[in-house]
């Protein structure tokens, strides 16, 4: 719609045919990232984060070894299954605890955090 030579938003619900289909959740589109932690980084280019394109945690994981393939012997046992010692949240939350676990799905604001942990004692 044409005001003044303007044009005008569409006000919702209107018929966009004569646009391009606006794909909301196409893979490409699904940037995010993930921090990677100081004693990894050097399996990781020395990136303080990587970007991925995602659409759950466990895609945000495999596009990262796929990109950083020295890293996967680090995050995963041979079996393929996150090593005990690796936490991963999304956001806040520690993904071994989420309803859907690595299945969760991710969106653009989200990111990945790798927190090996620490052990020690006297």
């Amino acid at each position: 719609m044409l005001i003044a030579g303007l044009p005008l938003p569409c006000p919702a619900g209107a018929n966009l045919s004569a646009r391009e289909p606006i794909e909301r959740h196409h893979h490409k589109d699904l940037i995010m990232k993930i921090f990677i932690p100081t004693p990894l980084r050097v399996y990781a280019d020395k990136q303080d984060a990587v970007q991925v394109n995602a659409q759950t945690v466990a895609e945000a994981l495999s596009a990262l070894t796929s990109q950083h393939p020295d890293l996967k012997k680090h995050l995963y046992s041979d079996e393929g299954k996150l090593r005990a010692f690796v936490n991963v949240y999304l956001n806040d939350e520690d993904v071994r605890y989420l309803p859907e676990k690595e299945a969760t799905s991710v969106t653009e604001a989200d990111s990945l955090s790798i927190i090996p942990s620490i052990a020690g004692g006297c």
